[in-house]
C-alpha cells in the first residue's frame, strides 16, 4: 500500500536544497529519470570512535550488561550521558531518555527424570539438559507425564502441514526437533553432499519462525501441553551445546504479566544429542529413522511408551528495566511526525560467579559494536543537517533473553507505528575489516533492500542474501518485533568477501566466532581487530536512514513476504479522510 504524500516535496535544511520528486521512484532502479535528486552525505563515522564506545561498554566495570544489576544502570548512564552530549533530545514523550520496561527476573531450579521401559533415565541439568518454568509464586510439578515424539511440532496450515495430527497433547510431554522440517524437493535434483530442500515448503534452506524454538514452545502451550523438551543438534540450531548451556543455566527473563507465566507449559527444556539418542533407544525407537520420517508428510506423532517427572520452582524478583531512547525531530513540520527508528540491544549475559577465571560475559562483539556504531549514527545525523522526517534512536533491553525490550517497545510505541517508516537494527558489528559485500538478512521481504542495494553501490559495494537462511537469523534479533506489528524492517549484517584476504576468510572467522567466542566469556575487546568495516557499514545505514528521512517513497513488504497483509491493514486504518 502506497501512503499518500505530496508528488513533489521541497526542502531546504542547512543551506542545503533537497529535492524528493515522485511518490512512485524504484530505488533498485537509479536511472529512472524521476529519481530522487538530493545528495546523501558520507557520514563522518570513524573507527576509532566505534571502539572507544566498545571498549567501555564491553570493560569488566559494566559487569557484563545483564538487566536488573549495577552493569544495567552504568550501561543506561553512559548511553543517556552521550545522548545528551551528541545533542539528541529525550525520546520519551516525557521528557526523559528512557522507557520503563517491567521484567521478571527468574532462577529456575529443576530436577526430573524419564521413566522408560528399560529403567529410569536420569537428566543431568546443567550438563546434558537445561530446563526452566515461566510460572511464577509457586513450585510447579509435573508427574509422570506421557512422553510424546512431535516431530518439528509445526502446525503450518498454508504448507499443509501439522505434526500433532489432531492429537490430544494437553498434560503431556513434548519432545520436538528445532529448525523448520527438511522438506526434499522431488523435482530438483540434490546437489553432491547435501539434499535440495524444496523452496516452495518452508523457505527451502532457509528458516522460517515455525524453526525458531520460541515458536515451538509458543504452539505446544497453546495446545496444553505439560512440558517441552528440544533436542539439541547443532547444525539446525545454529549455535553450539555450550550457547545452550551459558544461555539458560542463569537468570532468566520475561516480561512481567498479570499471568505471571501460567499461559505457558509448566516446564520448557533442551535436552543434548546424546541424551535424546539414550532416549529414544531405551524406547526401543530407532532416533534417527523418526527424524527421517519427521521430514515428511508421513509423520505421525510417536508416544515413546515413557513418562517423564519434573519438579521446578523459582526465585523470581521484579526488575524495572529500560529501554533508552533519543530522538531528532524533523525539520519539515508536514513530515516531523514521521518515523525512522534505529535499533541496538545494549544488554548481555552478566557474570557467572561459578565459573573459574574469567566470569564476565563482556559481550563485546554482541553488541557493545551495535550500541558503539548507533552511537555513532546518531551523531553523525545530530551533526549534519536535520532531515525533514524524526529520528529515533532506541537502544533496547533483554534482547538475549527473547527480544523482550524491542517487544515492549513494539507493543508500547512511542511514537505510532503506522506513521513508523522503517526500523533499522544492528546486532554484531564486523570487526574483521572492509568488505566488497553486505549481507543482508532476510533478504526480499522488504523494499528496503532495494533502498540499502542502491546506497551500497555508491560505496563501490554489493548486497548480498544470508548465506547461512537456515540459522533464522531474521527471527533473532530485535527488528523481528517491528516486522511482527507490520512496520518494514532491515538487518544488514557485516560482509564476508574481506578486502586484502583470500576467499572464504570472512566466513572462516564467523564460523570461528560462533564456535568459540558467541555467547562465552570470551567475547571480548580483541587486538586484533579492524574496525574500518565496521564503520563502512555504519556509513551505510547512515545513507539508509538518511534516504528514508528524506524519499518521498514509503518503503513496503513485498508479495509473499508474511508481514505484509499486517502493515497493509495498519496503514489503511490509519488513514486519514
Amino acid at each position: 500500500m502506497q501512503r499518500p504524500i505530496a508528488a513533489l516535496a521541497l526542502s531546504l535544511s542547512a543551506g542545503s536544497c533537497i529535492f524528493v520528486i515522485d511518490a512512485e521512484t524504484d530505488w533498485s532502479d537509479e536511472s529512472h529519470p524521476l529519481v530522487v535528486t538530493h545528495s546523501t552525505p558520507q557520514a563522518d563515522i570513524r573507527a576509532s570512535a566505534i571502539l572507544a564506545h566498545t571498549s567501555v561498554l564491553a570493560s569488566d566495570e559494566y559487569e557484563g550488561r545483564l538487566p536488573g544489576t549495577p552493569g544495567e544502570d552504568k550501561t543506561v548512564d553512559y548511553l543517556v550521558r552521550q545522548c545528551k552530549q551528541i545533542g539528541l533530545e529525550p525520546g520519551h514523550p516525557d521528557g526523559s531518555f528512557v522507557q520503563q520496561v517491567p521484567l521478571i527476573g527468574f532462577r529456575s531450579k529443576v530436577r526430573g527424570s524419564f521413566a522408560t521401559p528399560r529403567g529410569e533415565l536420569p537428566l543431568a541439568f546443567g550438563q546434558d539438559t537445561v530446563a526452566l518454568t515461566r510460572w511464577q509464586g509457586e513450585a510447579v510439578t509435573v508427574e509422570r507425564s506421557e512422553l510424546v515424539f512431535v516431530g518439528y511440532g509445526v502446525v503450518a496450515p498454508e504448507y499443509g502441514w501439522d505434526d500433532y495430527q489432531g492429537l490430544d497433547v494437553r498434560g503431556k510431554t513434548l519432545v520436538m526437533l528445532v529448525n523448520d522440517p527438511p522438506v526434499k524437493s522431488a523435482a530438483v535434483p540434490a546437489q553432491p553432499g547435501m539434499a535440495q530442500l524444496d523452496p516452495a515448503i518452508f523457505g527451502g534452506r532457509a528458516m522460517t519462525y515455525y524453526g525458531r524454538w520460541t515458536y515451538k514452545y509458543e504452539i505446544a502451550a497453546e495446545k496444553g501441553a505439560a512440558a517441552v523438551i528440544l533436542v539439541h543438534q547443532t547444525e539446525p540450531a545454529a549455535y553450539p551445546w555450550s550457547v545452550v548451556l551459558s544461555s539458560w543455566s542463569k537468570e532468566n527473563f520475561d516480561i512481567a504479566t498479570p499471568e505471571r507465566g501460567r499461559g505457558r507449559a509448566k516446564i520448557e527444556g533442551w535436552i543434548a544429542i546424546e541424551k535424546a539418542e539414550a532416549l529414544f533407544q531405551a524406547c526401543g525407537q530407532d532416533f534417527r529413522a523418526l527424524e527421517a520420517l519427521a521430514a515428511t508428510r508421513a509423520f505421525r506423532p510417536v508416544p515413546l511408551g515413557a513418562t517423564a517427572s519434573f519438579q521446578a520452582e523459582n526465585e523470581a524478583r521484579e526488575i524495572r528495566s529500560r529501554n533508552v531512547v533519543a530522538k531528532l525531530t524533523g525539520s519539515d513540520a508536514l513530515r516531523a511526525g514521521e518515523y525512522v527508528v534505529y535499533t541496538a540491544h545494549w544488554d548481555h549475559l552478566g557474570r557467572n560467579a561459578s565459573l573459574a577465571g574469567d566470569q564476565i560475559f563482556n559481550g563485546a562483539v554482541d553488541n557493545a559494536t551495535g550500541c558503539a556504531g548507533l552511537l555513532s549514527i546518531a551523531e553523525a545525523f545530530a551533526l549534519g543537517p536535520r532531515p525533514p522526517r524524526s529520528l529515533v534512536f532506541l537502544w533496547v533491553t533483554a534482547e538475549e533473553q527473547g527480544l523482550l525490550g524491542s517487544r515492549w517497545y513494539a507493543e508500547h510505541p512511542l511514537y505510532p507505528l503506522a506513521s513508523t517508516l522503517a526500523d533499522i537494527n544492528m546486532d554484531s558489528l564486523s570487526v574483521f575489516g572492509k568488505t566488497r559485500d553486505v549481507v543482508c538478512i532476510g533478504h526480499g521481504q522488504s523494499t528496503l533492500d532495494d533502498l540499502l542495494a542502491s546506497c551500497a553501490r555508491t560505496q563501490g559495494r554489493v548486497v548480498t542474501p544470508d548465506p547461512t537462511p537456515e540459522k533464522g537469523s531474521y527471527y533473532r534479533s530485535d527488528h523481528f518485533e517491528f516486522a511482527k506489528v507490520g512496520v518494514p524492517s532491515l538487518y544488514a549484517d557485516g560482509g564476508e568477501d574481506v578486502v586484502g584476504r583470500p576467499a572464504g576468510w570472512g566466513r572462516g572467522k564467523l564460523d570461528d566466532f560462533t564456535a568459540r567466542d558467541y555467547h562465552q566469556v570470551s567475547d571480548h575487546v580483541g587486538i586484533d581487530w579492524d574496525l574500518a568495516g565496521a564503520a563502512q557499514d555504519m556509513q551505510l545505514l547512515h545513507a539508509v536512514g538518511w534516504r528514508l528521512a528524506h524519499d518521498a517513497r514509503w518503503p513496503e513488504w513485498k508479495p509473499g513476504s508474511e508481514f505484509k497483509a499486517r502493515r497493509e491493514a495498519q496503514l489503511q486504518s490509519a488513514a486519514r479522510p
